[in-house]
């Protein structure tokens, strides 16, 4: 397994994205994960699957360490106290003394992020995380992120694959020495019959979403592709035995247009 190194961190490149898995099968699809060689599983307060996450966690018989867990914080609970309580809430549902990385879920213009920012240092420095970071922040809001914080931010995740052009964010992590890592990382499996990307996976014998979390995987990006089928973990997770030349990176970068995000709800901020 590749890692992503960032301010500390060592992110496993490929990760479980646990969105929409629920109950038993949310457990089981950890479970199965782990026993296949994934070593990063991404859940949420939002999800209300943590417990479930958990119970994967322990069943697979990986060891807890060997394990990069990642929960984040709903907007909520961006109030100094209530953003610790609920982190203690979340490791209550996990079963697990500590998340190796706790981010803020999205953007809360309510609440000032100098304010969000100290208490979620404050937490990182009573050990219920080992490090922090952001999810959909935009280049204006990491660049003010990283001035206020007075521990590292380890990444920003956000939704990115080829549909959707994100040099900019990109470049601002970058600066900062933060990692990005992508949720949506397959376009929700808009990429299957991707012309461009079915033809790159023939010449490397790979599919279509193969080809694109390799894509991201080269551009030194975490990828957290979401499946509750597991011959697609595996599939997801068979990414570490081909390259693709720069031709190939360049014609994926080019599918990029206007109108390839998905994920875009009411309190977004406005996006670069």
């Amino acid at each position: 397994m590749l890692f992503v190194e960032a301010n500390g961190a060592k992110i496993p490149a490929i990760g479980l994205g646990t969105w929409e898995l629920s109950g038993r099968t949310c457990a089981r699809v950890v479970e199965q994960a782990l026993r296949l060689g994934y070593r990063h599983i991404d859940t949420a307060q939002v999800y209300d699957n943590e417990r479930e996450v958990g119970d994967g966690l322990r069943s697979s018989g990986v060891r807890r360490d060997d394990v990069f867990v990642t929960t984040k914080v709903w907007t909520n609970h961006f109030a100094p106290h209530d953003l610790e309580r609920s982190i203690k809430e979340s490791l209550v549902r996990l079963r697990l003394p500590a998340v190796d990385l706790v981010l803020l879920h999205w953007p809360n213009p309510h609440v000032p992020l100098e304010e969000t920012l100290g208490a979620l240092a404050h937490a990182k420095r009573m050990g219920l995380t080992r490090h922090i970071g952001v999810s959909n922040f935009t280049v204006a809001l990491i660049e003010q992120a990283a001035s206020l914080s007075s521990e590292p931010l380890v990444c920003n995740q956000v939704e990115y694959h080829p549909y959707l052009d994100q040099a900019k964010v990109r470049a601002a992590c970058d600066q900062h020495g933060m990692a990005l890592v992508a949720y949506s990382p397959i376009a929700r499996g808009r990429i299957k019959s991707d012309q461009t990307l079915v033809e790159i996976g023939h010449a490397h014998r790979k599919t279509p979403a193969q080809v694109c979390l390799r894509w991201l995987v080269q551009q030194n990006v975490s990828a957290i592709p979401r499946t509750s089928r597991v011959e697609r973990l595996s599939e997801n997770i068979e990414i570490f035995d081909f390259e693709l030349s720069e031709d190939e990176m360049a014609a994926i970068a080019a599918l990029a247009s206007p109108k390839g995000r998905l994920t875009d709800f009411g309190f977004a901020p406005k996006w670069d």
